[in-house]
């Protein structure tokens, strides 16, 4: 007999429920992120002596597991890679800058070595060509 939970729900339902959100916990997408920075807001952030600071929050907030910094477009610009164990995840890399820099911003899903030899593409071939 399955118990019932606080909110109606059986015991059995919530750790359905738990299980799968442990599965979706494992889940990590590595992301490339790209981001443009207009001049306007980044030039007037360096002439106040605001840059520093603005730039360190943000790394320290988004903690991107690599970052570096180069043009883009003509612009200042950012190349990140960022871990993202959820959609909903998104917005908290991109958002600041967004916000701080009114920047641009471009999410690419990136795969390792080991990710493609895990993908299959030998049964992909033989499936669609």
């Amino acid at each position: 007999m399955r118990q019932k939970g606080r909110l109606g729900g059986t015991v059995a339902d919530s750790r359905e429920q738990n299980a799968t959100r442990s599965m979706r916990k494992e889940v990590t997408m590595r992301m490339l992120m790209q981001v443009k920075i207009p001049h306007c807001k980044f030039n007037a952030a360096v002439k106040d002596g605001t840059i520093g600071q603005k730039m360190k929050k943000i790394l320290e907030e988004t903690k991107p597991e690599a970052t570096y910094f180069t043009e883009y477009d003509g612009h200042r610009g950012a190349i990140m890679v960022v871990n993202v164990d959820n959609p909903s995840k998104v917005p908290v890399f991109a958002e600041p800058w967004f916000f701080v820099f009114d920047a641009d911003v471009q999410f690419h899903i990136v795969l390792s070595p080991e990710d493609l030899g895990r993908a299959g593409l030998e049964g992909l071939a033989k499936k669609w060509c």
